[in-house]
């Protein structure tokens, strides 16, 4: 008696690309954005069209900010509709182009990423100015004396 397992076809063992057609082949789905971290610049799209067939219930693809298109702070809006390429990797479903409505710029998210702290506390001179410092107190000591 054959029982299947995984990989084997059936309900539960069916390999994950083949909900594509094909593991390797690009995909047009259209979506919109499930969630997206600003700060780690990844989140996902939740897919609701998969080349103009409705899926039900929605796919969620991974989305990475260097896959979309637009200018400036790459994010997106929690919401906003998108059209997008993808395809299945070892890890799921993940986009290779995100795009707005009709291949437009998607529009992002408002908020933006916190800028960096400095480096160095302002308090903190290079080298070069506490030699410069030090010598300006050696040159006032030597005088006090």
């Amino acid at each position: 008696m054959d029982e299947g397992g995984l990989g084997k076809g059936g309900d539960r063992g069916e390999e994950p690309g083949s909900l594509l057609g094909g593991q390797q082949q690009s995909m047009h789905g259209a979506g919109h954005c499930k969630w997206f971290n600003v700060r780690m610049g990844f989140g996902f799209i939740s897919m609701t069209s998969r080349g103009g067939t409705p899926v039900d219930p929605p796919m969620d693809v991974f989305v990475h900010q260097s896959k979309l298109h637009m200018e400036g702070f790459r994010s997106l809006r929690e919401g906003e509709p998108l059209e997008f390429t993808f395809q299945w990797s070892p890890r799921g479903l993940e986009s290779v182009q995100v795009t707005g409505p009709g291949g437009g710029p998607c529009s992002g998210s408002e908020r933006r990423q916190k800028p960096k702290p400095p480096a160095l506390p302002q308090r903190w001179k290079p080298k070069g100015d506490r030699i410069h410092l030090d010598e300006q107190i050696l040159d006032a000591i030597t005088v006090e004396d």
